[in-house]
């Protein structure tokens, strides 16, 4: 028997009273007039809930007095019960039938009652006693146009126009939403009018210029719902699609109905610098807007060569004979959708993949939604603090049906203005909560290096863009303080190391001029035996209580067992080099621990983190070799490669190193500096290899890094 996934919403609701003393009262009382304010708060909590019999048939007729409700345990008392009675046309999507009903002719307006009659640039939420969107199944097409190349969007955008003019239902209303340029836009709110939507999608194709006569035939929309223009945060991980559709989904909450958002993208992969902690906000705040995501993988059926197609040089060396290059592309491939794969699963969605027929995600957003009832409560936790609420909602009077529904939410979070006693203790609850605040754009590095045997050192080096202080500074703050919090726990998830910590920060006129362009760096570290760890970090600007969080995994692994390759430690890549008094934008603790490789000669080398550097500066390579079983220094080689796609863009010469061996940690220090100023902008694989010519090994490493004027 098929069954049905929804998705829960909360809508939070602030009820105001305000009470004036009567005037012959004031007067008897000669005080100046006096109105004091009286408020409320309630949560308004609404259920999306599914009732089916036996044959799989939807239960119609039931009311409030048919339901039970409870959070956390906590029977609520059930405010309205409203049924959505969702049915699909005779005969079929694509019907005539169908297409008489939408209206597809042009120049007849809307099918939709109280639909707007030109572009909106925004969801709009109906007034009380609006029934616009009753019985309607709410599909939204998200573009996120950062991640497609152009033979992907041309696919996208045919699809959704063959939906729409093929296989749209009387019931269906469409929004359009893309994310470029750092913005995300709605090209058009809910409607099933297939003439305005056919004239987006053509403005999308070819501009709004349509008739040719150079001037727009409509005004460019200047306002934008997601803006952040930190393109060094942005370059090489996907913080920023996750956050624009967080957005998306946040701009759809106000509207009770259930919602199905199709998202098309060539792919949506994690990378070392991603945030974790993004991708649960994003799952978290679908959720609580009761959006359910449909992925769609705009490349389709891809028909790979086993060693890669023409634009992919041939491959050398032993692993395209064991077939390890071969299942290296397939891996690659394969993991662009896992992300994609987890939205869909966590929000009540279905992803898909490897199919040419991209128009059929649409109708599997679409066929997902069927009749539903919509139950609110007014919830009887009241508390803002973020916290998962556990929801379960059952018939009474021994009714016998399947039900599905949003087994819970994550409440509201507020953690602005604070008295100075609970901040410290909102700030730790913050570090807890299973729903990160993701306010604040945070990157994080992490590296090791080998101090004995057993222990290893491991700097951390978070960066926050000095532009999310503006708003402490337009608001008149002559300073800020911003707090961190973290935590190192192991597999177990036993907490092993923490941090806590303050960063105070004079916002001057010169000041707030330098953090306009200039990040913020905190620098810590921990000592941590080999194994696998996760890492959740909190940055707080004290001003305006804005929060940040950064959460992922990491491996520190035992080089002891290292005997095929050379003992490497992690590559740091960096494009400055400070002496210790001079870390302006860094916390300070005093002089750096003499464990930390970083500092050398009074100077400590600064982690890029973002792994973007300017063709202005050079490139500072740092990294250490470890040779335990030698009793002296062995002899190494050493040097660094460029490469653009796979052709070598460059090469360092070959570093022989005979020095520097230190006896106690038995590590050999490895330093290049490469000047990038011949380097033309754009994306390089760095790749440092080292070799032991005496032993025969060797190690290689890579990472992903971008270049700009």
């Amino acid at each position: 028997m098929g069954t049905f996934t929804v998705v829960s919403a909360a809508i939070a609701a602030t009820l105001c009273a305000v009470s004036t003393m009567s005037t012959a009262r004031l007067a008897a009382q000669q005080m100046p007039p006096a109105r004091p304010a009286f408020r409320s708060g309630a949560q308004l909590i609404v259920e999306t809930v599914t009732v089916k019999d036996k044959d799989g048939k939807v239960v119609e007729g039931l009311t409030a007095k048919d339901f039970n409700v409870t959070e956390d345990g906590v029977p609520q008392a059930i405010s309205f019960v409203e049924f959505q009675k969702v049915e699909s046309a005779p005969g079929g999507a694509g019907s005539a039938a169908t297409a008489e009903a939408v209206g597809a002719d042009l120049g007849r307006p809307p099918t939709t009652p109280g639909a707007p009659p030109a572009v909106a640039y925004q969801i709009s939420t109906p007034p009380p006693g609006d029934t616009r969107y009753r019985d309607r199944r709410l599909i939204v097409l998200y573009f996120d146009l950062t991640a497609m190349p152009p033979p992907d969007l041309t696919r996208a955008y045919a699809a959704a126009r063959r939906f729409i003019k093929d296989q749209l239902q009387p019931q269906d209303l469409i929004a359009i939403m893309t994310f470029q340029g750092g913005a995300v836009k709605v090209k058009h709110d809910f409607t099933n009018d297939r003439q305005q939507l056919e004239e987006v999608f053509l403005r999308l194709i070819y501009g709004d210029d349509l008739d040719g006569d150079g001037i727009p035939d409509v005004t460019p929309d200047s306002g934008t719902a997601f803006g952040q223009d930190d393109a060094e945060f942005n370059i090489l991980n996907t913080d920023r699609q996750l956050s624009a559709l967080q957005t998306a989904v946040t701009m759809l909450r106000p509207l009770p109905e259930q919602k199905s958002l199709v998202y098309f993208a060539s792919g949506l992969r994690l990378n070392g610098v991603d945030n974790q902690a993004q991708l649960r906000a994003t799952t978290n705040a679908a959720i609580r807007a009761n959006v359910s995501i449909f992925p769609v993988d705009a490349r389709g059926l891809v028909a790979q060569a086993p060693l890669g197609d023409a634009t992919v040089a041939s491959p050398g060396g032993l692993a395209m004979f064991t077939g390890t290059a071969a299942a290296g592309i397939q891996t690659n491939f394969q993991r662009s959708q896992d992300t994609l794969y987890s939205l869909a699963k966590d929000t009540g969605g279905k992803a898909l993949f490897d199919n040419n027929d991209l128009s059929l995600g649409i109708v599997q957003a679409a066929e997902s939604v069927s009749s539903y009832y919509i139950v609110g409560y007014y919830s009887t936790h009241t508390a803002r603090d973020g916290k998962f609420r556990r929801v379960r909602v059952t018939l009474t009077g021994g009714l016998s049906a399947e039900l599905t529904f949003r087994q819970g939410y994550f409440a509201d979070k507020e953690f602005a203005r604070f008295t100075a006693a609970d901040k410290e203790r909102q700030l730790e609850e913050a570090l807890m909560l299973e729903n990160p605040v993701t306010e604040i754009t945070i990157a994080m590095e992490l590296n090791y290096f080998q101090l004995d045997r057993a222990e290893y050192f491991v700097p951390v080096a978070v960066k926050i863009p000095g532009s999310e202080l503006a708003l402490a500074r337009r608001g008149g703050a002559a300073r800020t303080v911003i707090d961190f919090i973290g935590e190192v726990k192991d597999d177990y998830g036993i907490t092993i190391q923490n941090v806590r910590d303050k960063l105070d920060i004079k916002l001057s006129d010169d000041t707030a001029a330098q953090l306009a362009k200039r990040p913020i760096q905190y620098e810590t570290g921990f000592t941590l035996l080999p194994g696998k760890y996760v890492i959740k970090f909190l940055a707080r600007d004290a001003e305006t209580g804005r929060i940040g969080t950064y959460q992922s995994a990491f491996t520190i692994p035992n080089l002891n067992r290292e005997l095929k390759r050379v003992p490497i430690s992690s590559v740091v890549l960096s494009s400055q080099r400070v002496p210790m008094s001079g870390a302006l934008y860094s916390v300070k603790k005093g002089a750096a621990p003499s464990v930390d490789p970083l500092v050398s000669d009074g100077s400590k080398l600064i982690p890029s983190v973002t792994r973007v550097f300017s063709t202005s500066r050079d490139l500072y390579v740092f990294l250490q070799a470890y040779e335990r079983t030698e009793p002296a220094m062995p002899p190494l080689v050493a040097f660094v490669s460029f490469y653009r796609g796979d052709v070598k863009a460059f090469e360092t010469a070959p570093l022989a190193v005979t020095g520097n061996f230190d006896p106690k940690t038995r590590a050999v220090p490895l330093r290049f500096s490469v000047p990038l100023s011949g380097f033309p902008p754009g994306r390089y694989e760095c790749q440092v290899t080292v070799l032991n010519p005496n032993g025969q090994k060797v190690a290689f490493w890579r990472a992903d890094i971008a270049l700009v004027p």
